[in-house]
This record gives structure tokens, C-alpha cells and sequence, in this order.
């Protein structure tokens, strides 16, 4: 049997870290599923998400990019 891995869809806003509930910016996509982190567990798990991986989206530079509506 061969599987096809597709394309995990960009990290939005209902995005939830799976450690603390808090908007995910990292997505570690591993052979069994995938995982979300916000920006803090990311970094504090990426040594290990990089050797057990197949992909790491990191979004965090989107963090601050642009004012979120509630700064208005």
C-alpha cells in the first residue's frame, strides 16, 4: 500500500496549539497524524519535531506582521 501525504492548508486564527489551547503557528506533520503548536511549544519542541518530522511548518513570522482587529 502506498500513502500520499497531501499538503497540509495554511494556519488560521481557529487554530489551536495542542499543548495549551493557545492560536498555533507551528505544524509538525508526522507519519501517524499531525501536530499544532503555538509559538512558544514550537520552539521549546523543535529540536525533537526535526528529528521525528516528516515536515515542520513554522509560521511564527506572521506573529505581529499586521495590527489583529482588536488593535483598531
Amino acid at each position: 500500500m502506498t500513502q500520499t501525504l497531501l499538503a497540509p492548508a495554511d494556519l488560521t486564527s481557529l487554530d489551536r496549539c495542542d499543548r495549551c489551547g493557545a492560536q498555533a503557528f507551528v505544524r509538525a506533520v508526522l507519519a501517524t497524524g499531525e501536530l499544532l503548536f503555538c509559538a512558544h511549544h514550537g520552539r521549546k519542541h523543535s529540536a525533537r519535531l526535526a528529528e521525528v518530522a516528516v515536515e515542520v511548518q513554522d509560521g511564527t513570522a506572521a506573529i505581529n506582521a499586521k495590527p489583529s482587529p482588536s488593535a483598531y
